[in-house]
């Protein structure tokens, strides 16, 4: 299950990556916001990484509008490796290195085309188990 979350500036953005998991009949959950009208966007991180943390979801997607804010908010929740991807190799290398659990994206940054790009990549590959990448993720921890 994928959880989903954005503020006012990554909502439209939301509904396309809600469109692209509908086609792929990925099962998801989406904890809002419902509509581009202002909010904050730590709510909807913290909604996210604590889905996460609890089990009810394996991976999550963050929207706001740059990314920074929301996977800042994301990262300050204990177990939660949010990693801010704006192109297919950040997203691939976070996987494989970091077994990154929630993509964050900058609405204003990427568009959708892009985004749904990282957004396949970043669901589509593994971590890597290398025993070195286990070291760091333990250290980061």
């Amino acid at each position: 299950m994928i959880a989903l979350g954005s503020d006012h500036g990554g909502y439209e953005l939301k509904q396309e990556i809600i469109a692209y998991l509908k086609e792929k009949n990925l099962d998801f959950k989406d904890y809002g916001t419902d509509s581009k009208d202002s909010c904050d966007y730590p709510v909807y991180a913290k909604k996210v990484a604590n889905a996460i943390v609890a089990g009810e979801c394996d991976k999550g997607i963050l929207i706001c509008g740059t990314g920074i804010g929301i996977s800042i908010t994301a990262n300050k929740i204990k177990g939660i490796r949010a990693a801010l991807c704006h192109d297919t190799f950040s997203a691939q290398a976070t996987r494989e290195h970091n077994d990154a659990n929630i993509l964050a994206m900058g609405a204003r940054v990427v568009g959708p085309g892009l985004a749904l790009k990282i957004v396949d990549t970043f669901l589509n590959t593994d971590f890597s188990n290398d025993e070195r990448h286990i070291r760091r993720i333990e250290q980061m921890e």
